[in-house]
């Protein structure tokens, strides 16, 4: 296996359009790093760039030691997994994954035994000799795993592998991923723009948003500690709730002054107390805000209107108008008060989230 190393990566195209901004991140060896962000941020452009399908603008990227950009993908020695699986239709799977490595002139008793490992390794034993329509989307994507599998490449590269799978089979083929880069100890490059994705299967992530590399962490360093609002926003389902203000000293404590209602945060925050007289954007996970009987022990409290329950099995997402705007409470099942009502919602200060309102970048304890 090898590493990727990208430095000062950029994408051009001839219309001016810059696709990504100066990537500098590295995949090391036998990491699974996730590349994620929204649509058009950059993220396939930069795995395509490392795949070769894309030329470098400017800048160095690097597979193992070797530079390689004026390299041929068919000499990277990566092995690429596309988001539309790319079998061959009139190819029995056995065919499929056969097929690239005769192309390369392989030994056919090679071929098999490494046709046979992936089809072991995957579970497509008994679909050998099926062809492509005769099989379900999930069982089409470990067959283009498979493809990859069997050319052993030192990388590999996926692009969004589960986008076309219904929820059950992406989660059944995202644990399948995860399990087969712990057995290969391969180097693994997987984009997708889905954050659940990113935060279950990377061991580090890279963040992208408008073809600049906003963060790059692992994923509960990334959640508890993002480095700018878009990151912030970005990370956690439900999505964090945002609440602007200016920034003001009462006393000893801090609160923060919004438009129609105040958030109390109380003593203790020297380091954030020097920011005093700003706008600021503080941010409160979903889980953070305790509702009904759990609001009296939090150090702090809002009241918001209950406008929609949302159950998703063992827990509830509470739609909620705070001072006209909406807000998000996540909460174990309970019996909860009628859309309409009024709830009152604990929080504790230590655990919010601080901004800069102009850089959005975070304010740090």
């Amino acid at each position: 296996m090898a590493s990727v190393k990208l430095d000062n990566v950029r994408k051009v195209y001839p219309n001016g359009h810059v696709a990504v901004h100066g990537a500098n991140f590295s995949a090391r060896d036998g990491e699974l790093l996730v590349l994620v962000g929204p649509s058009g941020c950059g993220k396939t452009t930069t795995l395509r760039m490392i795949a070769g399908l894309e030329s470098v603008t400017s800048g160095t990227l690097s597979i193992g030691d070797r530079i390689v950009n004026d390299v041929a993908p068919k000499d990277r020695d990566i092995a690429m997994v596309f988001q539309s699986y790319a079998l061959y239709p009139h190819m029995s799977v056995a065919e499929n994954l056969a097929f690239g490595l005769k192309l390369r002139g392989m030994d056919a008793q090679e071929i098999g035994r490494r046709v046979d490992d992936a089809a072991q390794m995957l579970g497509l034993g008994e679909l050998m000799q099926r062809q492509p329509r005769a099989l379900s989307g999930g069982q089409r994507q470990r067959v283009a795993l498979g493809r990859a599998l069997v050319r052993q490449p030192t990388v590999f590269l996926l692009d969004e592998p589960l986008s076309n799978l219904d929820a059950k089979l992406r989660l059944s083929t995202r644990v399948e991923i995860a399990r087969l880069h712990r057995r290969l100890g391969a180097t693994m490059i997987y984009v997708t723009h889905d954050q659940i994705e990113a935060m279950t299967l990377g061991q580090r992530i890279v963040v992208f948003n408008a073809g600049e590399i906003q963060q790059i962490d692992t994923p509960m360093n990334l959640y508890t500690r993002p480095a700018n609002l878009f990151v912030a926003g970005f990370l956690g389902s439900p999505a964090m709730n945002f609440f602007r203000g200016t920034l003001r000293r009462d006393g000893d404590e801090l609160m923060l002054e919004c438009a129609q209602a105040n958030l109390r945060i109380g003593a203790g925050f020297d380091w954030l107390a020097a920011h005093a007289g700003r706008q600021v954007v503080a941010g409160i996970r979903p889980e953070d805000l305790r509702p009904a009987a759990d609001a009296h022990s939090a150090p702090a409290s809002l009241q918001a209107q209950l406008e929609v329950v949302e159950p998703v099995g063992n827990e509830v997402f509470l739609n909620l108008n705070h001072a006209g705007a909406p807000i998000v409470a996540r909460t174990p099942l309970r019996e909860l008060p009628q859309p309409g009502s009024v709830m009152t919602l604990g929080y504790t200060p230590a655990t919010m989230h601080f901004f800069d309102a102009a850089s959005t970048v975070r304010l740090a304890g």
